[in-house]
């Protein structure tokens, strides 16, 4: 992870929250010495986001220390002792809030990249895709969580990779037309995928030579015969809805990876504490 994929959103966090003000509670209540806090684990799953978190207070004091004892893509459970941030305690108040909602939010997203990718492994070969579906300027972020739990990383924008959707393949009248004028106008310079809704949408795009066909919202019967269609030719990759009780089913029908949408954008916290001693 780069320093400029999350410094810019570290600004913003530390300017809507302390406005120039500063922590006005803090600044009335708390002798200024210094202090050690705790960052305990209140439950289970994957570590992600240390890296953020220091950079929080070293970017509020420098002189804040902060030692992890664990590393991102740890296995937590509830009562771990993760890491230990010395400093004046203006500081560690100061930057409590902002450097947890980084870390909850990194190791929610971790610990679920986990948690479905081994739902996946137990029935299937597929792999977790995760999506576009980020917060504005969390995409960096949300990313790298998810590839700290074991998720693979699909394109980071519309820039890297060519994804004829259900739109452009209407706009350009079909899925082999779509696919000529993308080889027309980039050739072989991006990896193609194609949305498929029905099978002959799946014989098209793999006739058209794509290199990965995206099963859209279809049932399990109907991806077990898409699956066996593109026969190899291309990488099956199967999107909508893709909930925990569905992923076992859908790996077991040999698609190569399942997009989860859920991922980033609407993934449960994990649940940290920082514990400031006195």
């Amino acid at each position: 992870m780069q320093q400029s994929e999350y410094r810019q959103l570290i600004e913003l966090a530390i300017a809507e929250d302390l406005a120039g003000e500063g922590d006005v509670t803090s600044l009335a209540v708390v002798p200024d010495g210094e202090r050690m806090a705790v960052l305990w684990s209140k439950d289970q799953g994957v570590l992600a986001g240390e890296e953020v978190f220091a950079a929080v207070f070293q970017r509020i004091d420098p002189a804040v220390d902060v030692r992890f004892l664990l590393h991102d893509g740890a296995r937590l459970a509830k009562g771990d002792r993760v890491a230990e941030v010395r400093g004046r305690a203006l500081a560690l108040l100061s930057g409590e809030r902002i450097a947890l909602n980084f870390i909850c939010h990194l190791s929610g997203i971790a610990s679920e990249a986990r948690t479905l990718s081994d739902l996946a492994a137990s029935s299937g070969r597929a792999a977790i895709l995760d999506t576009r579906k980020t917060l504005p300027g969390w995409r960096a972020l949300a990313k790298y969580a998810a590839r700290v739990g074991g998720a693979r990383n699909h394109r980071i924008g519309l820039f890297d990779m060519v994804l004829i959707k259900d739109n452009h393949v209407d706009a350009a009248g079909s899925v082999a037309e779509a696919v000529a004028r993308v080889r027309a106008r980039w050739g072989t310079r991006y990896t193609v995928e194609v949305e498929a809704r029905t099978l002959a949408e799946v014989r098209a795009a793999v006739e058209a030579g794509v290199d990965i066909v995206m099963l859209d919202n279809m049932d399990l019967p109907l991806m077990r015969d898409a699956v066996a269609l593109v026969g190899g030719r291309a990488k099956v990759e199967a999107s909508g809805n893709m909930t925990r009780e569905r992923i076992p089913g859908v790996s077991a029908t040999g698609v190569d990876f399942i997009s989860v949408g859920g991922l980033t954008h609407s993934v449960k916290a994990f649940d940290f504490s920082l514990k400031i001693g006195s």
